[in-house]
């Protein structure tokens, strides 16, 4: 008996080819429907106002940053209607923003996952943008150019009609490459730095009667040597409480270690690690004498809701790409943040 043939194991370049070629098939479909249609023959009236879709999918960091690329984008699109694509996690912080008309969540559906490209086409296709600013700039979102029939794209997608042509852009920083990308789409006016002042929300607590400097320990657990040390953390809150201020901590639910850490050394702290979204920080960070922290998302909220701000940066990321910005921002790093001393820390809060 001959034995029956094995499957060969799919490798990671088969599948890509695999996943391109159902986004080809997808892609050509939605064509021969549009012909079948009579689009593009004159038998369809142009909307009354232009559609735009500005692409940014995470992370957080990244979506604060985008924020002053999309008010630059609305500044120029007045008349349009601006849908922003995002992830769940950021679609209730855009839906906040002023630049916006509609968010919508893209479920970033796996390559092996046809159906979830094709619903994804068939929404993109159906909304007919006129206009796409892919500031994510990904072959994923590359691949969104090729399903959507191909509109006037800004980014970096090989058909793109406005491309960013710089091939030194990914050693910019993020914002002035977006400046240059908006540029090379044609686009006037000011790039204004990102401002989330529209997203303050009431704190999670009563506010301070006290000033208080607002802490921000925590950091992607996956990096954990973007972190000052939390000792160091805590050395600087009894800092801060002998001046009478307050030191608050903030962070996520899984952070709340680090928080209670802060509070057992320094009794004046307020601990609100686990308690506070997004415009929670916006107005904590408004109302705070200053902000120090790592290299994490919600220092970028921070600086961006205007927070005088002190970021701690190690070997591991490059503030010359990513460093929030701001009128009174201080960037202070070392290789490894173990040997970044308190005092130097403590020194941009001005005490002395």
């Amino acid at each position: 008996m001959i034995p029956a043939k094995q499957p060969l194991p799919t490798s990671p370049r088969r599948k890509l080819r695999a996943g391109w070629f159902t986004l080809s098939r997808i892609a050509g479909g939605g064509a021969d429907r549009r012909r079948e249609a009579g689009e593009g023959l004159g038998r369809t009236k142009p909307p009354l106002r232009p559609k735009i879709l500005v692409i940014k999918l995470g992370a957080l960091g990244d979506i604060v940053q985008v924020m002053g690329a999309a008010a630059a984008v609305r500044a120029y699109h007045r008349e349009a209607e601006i849908t922003f694509l995002t992830t769940r996690p950021y679609a209730d912080l855009a839906r906040r923003a002023p630049y916006f008309d509609a968010v919508w969540i893209d479920e970033r559906p796996g390559w092996d996952d046809p159906a979830g490209w094709w619903r994804l086409a068939r929404r993109l296709r159906r909304a007919g943008f006129a206009r796409v600013y892919d500031f994510q700039t990904r072959p994923r979102t590359a691949a969104y150019h090729l399903l959507m029939g191909r509109p006037e794209w800004s980014g970096t997608a090989p058909l793109a009609s406005h491309p960013h042509r710089n091939p030194q852009r990914d050693r910019m920083h993020t914002l002035d490459r977006q400046e240059e990308q908006l540029r090379m789409a044609g686009v006037s006016g000011p790039v204004p730095l990102p401002d989330l002042s529209w997203a303050a929300a009431a704190p999670p607590r009563p506010a301070f009667a006290d000033p208080y400097v607002l802490l921000i320990p925590g950091g992607a657990p996956h990096r954990p040597q973007k972190r000052w040390p939390i000792a160091h953390y805590a050395a600087l809150a009894g800092r801060i409480a002998t001046t009478g201020m307050v030191p608050v901590v903030i962070g996520a639910e899984a952070e709340r270690p680090l928080g209670q850490a802060v509070a057992a050394a320094v009794r004046e702290t307020c601990d609100l690690t686990g308690e506070t979204r997004f415009g929670d920080i916006v107005a904590l960070a408004r109302g705070a004498r200053r902000t120090i922290g790592n290299d994490t998302g919600p220092m970028h909220i921070a600086v961006a809701a205007g927070s005088p701000a002190t970021v701690l940066y190690s070997a591991a990321s490059d503030p010359g790409l990513t460093a929030p910005r701001g009128t009174d921002v201080a960037i202070l790093r070392r290789n490894d943040l173990a040997a970044l001393d308190v005092d130097e820390v403590a020194a941009t809060l001005g005490l002395e």
